[in-house]
């Protein structure tokens, strides 16, 4: 096989590796999603405490009348495709989530969809 061919291999080779890691980390992420109570929907409104904006998920702290929830949003790269981009959220913005309520922790929800201004977008 020629250089060049060898290189083109070893291209599509590492491309296609890196293709599938992608795929089993973003596998991994999905986690215990039973551990919330989809027959139970919440609507919170509040102001964000704090974002963090990582892998798996990003989640944020919302202050919404005399609680505070954690709430799990979507990975970091769906949100950018939905149209939230990392720095989009931020301390002390209003935003409504509608999810659903963690079984056993009582401040804890994952969001289904969240409300920016006028502007709701999918999570899931």
């Amino acid at each position: 096989m020629s250089r060049k061919g060898l290189m083109h291999a070893a291209m599509v080779t590492a491309s296609i590796a890196t293709f599938l890691t992608v795929d089993v980390n973003e596998a991994s992420a999905h986690h215990g999603w039973s551990e919330y109570n989809n027959q139970q929907t919440l609507n919170v409104t509040g102001e964000i405490q704090k974002v963090s904006a990582g892998n798996p998920h990003t989640t944020i702290q919302l202050k919404a009348g005399d609680k505070v929830w954690t709430a799990v949003l979507a990975p970091p790269s769906r949100m950018e495709r939905r149209g939230l981009p990392q720095g989009s959220l931020k301390a002390g913005q209003m935003v409504k989530l509608v999810g659903y309520p963690h079984r056993s922790e009582a401040n804890e929800m994952r969001a289904e969809r969240i409300i920016v201004g006028d502007r709701t977008v999918e999570l899931r």
